[in-house]
């Protein structure tokens, strides 16, 4: 599991940086997996679109955000992977960090992989052949997503596509924008930046979809 955020933590000072430094992860019993998406505003606004799969959060920063408009194909772009405390992570990394500005925790639940290209179901193995079926029981995202990668495979940055696909949970012109407050606090990025101390749960990671 080290060998997994090693490049994580190769770029974080953890004297300045409130993120954690993360711990070696294990899988629930239940067989349910958490996912978050993180709204941060670092030199560019982008959503941080993170599946727990073999004890990590595997990691997309989607300029844009994601949607539930199905007609809509999202940029997605695959970054290091993520200890599993990153997952109620809310608050500023400090200017002269990696990813500077201010984070919230703007979805969060829980997912289930689906078959995919061949019938594959594992999702590590999804992930390196480049296309993953999901299904998201989240507050603000849910039914099923396909992420497919479109660029080569190993590179520093893979780009990726992140659609959802044509189902009940499916609406026209949804925009991530339009929803800007935390699951997790209840509060915005300008809230976060100006009382970035300020106390909230923690620990809450869910189980199961509802």
């Amino acid at each position: 599991m080290t060998d997994r955020l090693t490049a994580y933590r190769r770029k974080r000072d953890f004297e300045r940086t409130p993120e954690p430094a993360g711990q070696a992860g294990t899988a629930a019993g239940d067989g349910s997996r958490a996912f978050v998406v993180q709204r941060h505003r670092a030199r560019r606004t982008h959503y941080d679109f993170r599946l727990e799969i073999d004890g990590v959060l595997v990691s997309w920063a989607v300029p844009k955000g994601p949607t539930l408009d199905p007609e809509v194909r999202r940029i997605a772009v695959h970054v290091e992977d993520h200890p599993l405390e990153y997952f109620d992570f809310e608050g500023v990394i400090p200017a002269g960090q990696y990813g500077a500005g201010d984070v919230i925790v703007w979805d969060a639940g829980t997912w289930q992989p689906g078959p995919g290209k061949g019938g594959e179901t594992d999702p590590g193995r999804a992930v390196r052949a480049g296309e993953l079926h999901l299904d998201l029981f989240g507050q603000k995202l849910r039914g099923r997503f396909v992420l497919v990668r479109t660029g080569a495979a190993g590179s520093a940055k893979e780009d990726w596509l992140l659609l959802h696909k044509h189902d009940e949970f499916a609406v026209p012109g949804w925009s991530a924008e339009e929803h800007p407050q935390s699951v997790l606090s209840g509060r915005t990025n300008d809230e976060v930046k100006a009382d970035p101390d300020r106390l909230w749960r923690s620990g809450a990671r869910p189980r199961g979809p509802p």
